[in-house]
């Protein structure tokens, strides 16, 4: 086939949300930002994230299908990857795996890049959660993809993601200017000495404890409201 008919082939699988093979595994076919289908049938959940529903027509739900498909059409073998954190499957069957394009890890780039943010079902922290987390953490903070898009957006990995438009949608409130500025290469709020996420969105001791990250101790003031009797120490029981 002449180069240039293989090029406008490959851009119409594309544009169909097929990855041409690659490697032993084979994606076939693309849902969304965080649903696809290999050769042999197997569907798979990308694991530890979650993206805007394009059946729910969510704001960035098109870019966040676009931006797999342009990370799974990438060279490279592509396999894929349980968690000891997470179950094998979901309730529906769909398999629960990270996958990789060479060493690429598509999951964790979904969220570098704003396509996709953290999702710790139940609380389940993944090997690679602290890394997804920052990551988050920062395409937030400098307004990428779809935190730009939608910037009524929360950021709660505990909790799927559910994206907002500008328009007709309550924005978080903006940081009280008596909060220190918040330090964008940690991602740490540093009102607490843990690494509490930086506010907004408002955490409340349930999230906390779901990140793993009780107690709390504050050490400047508290935008989460953590510690509700003053005494320094939030979310120890």
């Amino acid at each position: 086939m002449p180069k240039s008919k293989y090029v406008l082939a490959i851009s119409a699988l594309l544009l169909l949300g097929v990855v041409p093979a690659q490697g032993a595994l084979k994606v076939v076919k693309i849902y969304d930002g965080d649903t696809v289908t290999m050769a042999d049938g197997m569907k798979i959940r990308l694991l530890q994230i979650d993206a805007p529903e394009l059946g729910e027509n969510e704001c960035f739900a098109k870019e966040s299908k676009a931006a797999l498909v342009n990370l799974l059409a990438k060279k490279g073998t592509v396999t894929l990857k349980a968690d000891p954190a997470s179950a094998s499957y979901d309730r529906y069957g769909r398999a629960l795996r990270y996958i990789f394009v060479g060493k690429l890890n598509v999951n964790l780039e979904m969220v570098k890049i704003g396509a996709a943010a953290p999702y710790f079902y139940q609380g389940e922290k993944g090997i690679y959660s602290a890394a997804m987390l920052k990551a988050a953490q920062a395409a937030k903070f400098y307004k990428v993809g779809l935190w730009k898009t939608c910037p009524g957006t929360q950021l709660v990995p505990t909790k799927a993601i559910t994206t907002y438009k500008a328009v007709g949608t309550p924005v978080p409130s903006p940081i009280s200017t008596t909060v220190t500025a918040p330090i964008p290469s940690t991602g740490c709020d540093p009102n607490y000495a843990a690494c509490i996420p930086l506010f907004p969105p408002d955490l409340d001791c349930g999230d906390i404890k779901a990140l793993g990250l009780a107690p709390v101790t504050v050490i400047g003031k508290d935008p989460h409201k953590l510690d509700g009797d003053g005494d320094g120490k939030a979310c120890t029981s």
